[in-house]
C-alpha cells in the first residue's frame, strides 16, 4: 500500500537521529530557539504575554513540572506551552520563516515536553529541527503571504500560520517516544482539529484584535492535544493532506496546493536555515527594511526627532490593508503593525527592545505627533524586486530636516538570508538581543549562563537544567505587579 504524505512525515519526525543532521542545521536550530526564548522573556511585561501567563497557569494547575518562562512557575507541560507560545510572539520580535511566524508555534510545545522528561539536549534539538522543516515545507506548498500575480500585488483570501501544527506535533511526539504509527495518527487528528487560518481577516480589520494572524497558544495547545490524543488511542486522519477535494488543503482555504514539496528530499535536503529570518526590531517584519534606513539616517546625521519637518516611506507593496494603515493607537499592540508609529518610534532613537512597546513610549506626545508628518505608499519596484530574490523588501525613506532632505534606501533588512552578507544576523548579534529582552527579568550572570546553556545544548543530558535558567526566583515575572 502507497505511503500516505501523513505517514511519510511521521516517519522523517520519528526516524530522523541527531547525527542525520547537517551542522548547518544544528546551529541554525540553537539560534532559532536561543532567539525564540529571548523574546519570551521580553514579552512577559507585554499585556499579550501576561494573559498567556495568567491562562497558562490556570490550564497547567501548580506543581507542574514544567517553566512558564520569565516566571517561577511550574505548571503542566500543556500549560507552560501555552503561555510560552504566548509570551514568544508578544512583542512580534520572533523570528520568520515560510510560512510566517513558525517559532512561537513549534518551540513552545517541545521545549515543555523536553523538560517534563528530562530529556537530552541532542533530542530536543533533533525536534526542532524536524518542526521547523515540515512547517517550512507546508509554507511552500500553499499560499504565500507575499505573491505577485500578473505583475501586481495578489494577496490571497484566506492566509495564516496555522500549518505550524503538523509540525508542532511530530516534535512533541518524538519527544514522548512514540512510534511513527502514533505519531502518524497524532498528524491527521492535528490536520482535522487545525486552527482556522484567519489572518486575512486580522489583515483587514483596524483596531486590529490582539489574537495577531492566529494566537500562538491556541496553536501550540492543539499540537500538545493531538499528541496525547493519538498516545490515548485515538486515530488520525492519514489521507488528509493527500485528499486535495476534501482534505486539509480544502478547509485550510488554501488555492495553492504543491504537496511534492512536502515530501521532496525531506531528511536529505534540509531547507528551512536558509531562508530563517529574525528580527532586530520588536514589529512587523514589513516595517524593518523601512527602520534600517531611517535609523541610520537619524544617526548618521544626527538628526532629533522634533527636526523632522515631514518623512516620506515607501516599502512593501502588499500592506496597504488597515491593519497596517492603521493610526488610531489605542492599545500597545496597535503600535506593532502601524506603519506611521512604527516609524514615529523608530526615529526616537531608542535602542530596539521591549523599550519599544513602553506605553509610555507608545502613547507619547513625541511619538503620537510625529505620526502627523509622515506618509507611506507602496515602493513602485516592490514586485518586480520579490520576482529577483524572495528575501527583498525595497524600502527608501526622505526626511525634510534642517532645509535639507536626507535619502536612504534598504532592499534586504537586517535579519535576512539575502544575496547581501550584511544583511545576515550573526550568533553574537543574537545573543545582544537576548541579553536585552533578558534584562529586567533575569540577572545579567543567570542570563549569560542561559545563552551558554542553550548554544552547547548538545552536550546537555536533561535539558531541564537550561530551561529552568530561563524561569525566576520570584512568582511574578517583571513588569507584573
Amino acid at each position: 500500500m502507497t505511503e500516505t504524505i501523513i505517514e511519510t512525515l511521521a516517519r522523517f519526525a520519528c526516524g530522523t537521529r541527531f547525527a542525520d543532521l547537517p551542522e548547518t542545521v544544528v546551529e541554525e536550530t540553537k539560534r532559532v530557539l536561543l532567539d525564540s526564548v529571548g523574546c519570551a522573556l521580553g514579552g512577559t511585561g507585554n499585556p499579550k504575554g501576561r494573559i498567556g501567563i495568567d491562562y497558562g497557569r490556570i490550564l497547567g494547575g501548580s506543581g507542574g513540572d514544567a517553566t512558564i518562562l520569565g516566571t517561577a512557575d511550574r505548571v503542566s507541560a500543556v500549560g507552560a506551552a501555552f503561555a510560552n507560545a504566548e509570551l514568544m510572539n508578544a512583542l512580534d520580535f520572533d523570528a520568520v520563516l515560510p510560512p510566517g511566524h513558525v517559532s512561537p508555534y513549534v518551540i513552545p510545545g517541545a521545549l515543555a515536553t523536553g523538560e517534563s522528561l528530562h530529556g537530552p539536549g541532542e533530542e530536543l534539538i533533533t525536534a526542532l529541527a524536524v518542526a521547523h522543516e515540515i512547517s517550512y515545507r507546508f509554507g511552500k506548498s500553499m499560499d504565500w503571504t507575499r505573491d505577485t500575480e500578473d505583475g501586481k500585488v495578489s494577496v490571497s483570501a484566506v492566509l495564516g500560520y496555522t500549518s505550524s501544527v503538523f509540525g508542532a506535533a511530530a516534535a512533541i511526539g518524538r519527544l514522548r517516544g512514540l512510534t511513527a504509527d502514533v505519531v502518524a495518527s497524532a498528524l491527521g487528528i492535528v490536520g482535522s482539529i487545525s486552527p482556522v487560518n484567519s489572518h486575512r481577516s486580522w489583515m483587514n480589520h483596524a483596531p486590529s484584535s490582539t489574537i495577531k494572524y492566529t494566537m500562538a497558544g491556541a496553536v501550540a495547545q492543539t499540537a500538545m492535544t493531538a499528541s496525547f490524543m493519538a498516545e490515548l488511542g485515538h486515530r488520525g486522519d492519514l489521507q488528509i493532506l493527500d485528499d486535495a477535494e476534501y482534505g486539509y488543503r480544502r478547509f485550510i482555504g488554501t488555492k495553492r496546493w504543491v504537496p511534492g514539496n512536502l515530501t521532496d528530499g525531506l531528511g536529505t535536503d534540509w531547507r528551512y536555515p536558509a531562508e530563517n529570518s529574525y528580527k532586530p526590531y520588536p514589529h512587523c517584519r514589513v516595517m524593518h527594511g523601512l527602520f534600517d534606513a531611517l535609523i541610520d539616517l537619524m544617526e548618521q546625521n544626527d538628526l532629533k526627532p522634533e527636526e523632522i519637518e515631514a518623512l516620506r516611506a515607501w516599502g512593501e507593496g502588499w500592506i496597504m490593508l488597515p491593519v497596517w494603515l492603521n493610526d488610531s493607537i489605542g492599545h500597545v499592540h496597535d503600535g506593532q503593525f502601524s506603519v506611521k508609529h512604527g516609524l514615529a518610534v523608530a526615529a526616537q532613537r531608542i535602542p530596539p527592545g521591549p523599550a519599544w512597546q513602553d506605553p509610555n513610549l507608545v502613547f507619547s506626545p513625541a511619538v503620537l505627533g510625529l505620526m502627523d508628518r509622515i506618509a507611506f505608499d507602496a515602493h513602485p519596484d516592490y514586485v518586480t524586486a520579490i520576482a529577483r530574490h524572495p528575501a527583498s523588501r525595497p524600502s527608501r525613506i526622505e526626511i525634510d530636516a534642517r532645509g535639507t532632505t536626507f535619502t536612504a534606501e534598504r532592499q534586504y533588512p537586517k535579519g535576512s538570508p539575502s544575496p547581501d552578507p550584511s544583511s545576515f544576523m550573526s550568533t553574537d548579534e543574537l545573543i545582544a538581543k537576548f541579553m536585552v529582552n533578558a534584562a529586567g527579568v533575569l540577572a545579567k550572570s543567570q542570563a549569560e549562563a542561559a545563552v551558554a546553556a542553550i548554544l552547547g545544548l548538545e552536550e546537555a543530558d536533561d535539558v531541564s537544567h537550561a530551561v529552568r535558567l530561563l524561569g525566576t526566583a520570584d512568582r511574578s515575572p517583571a513588569g507584573i505587579a
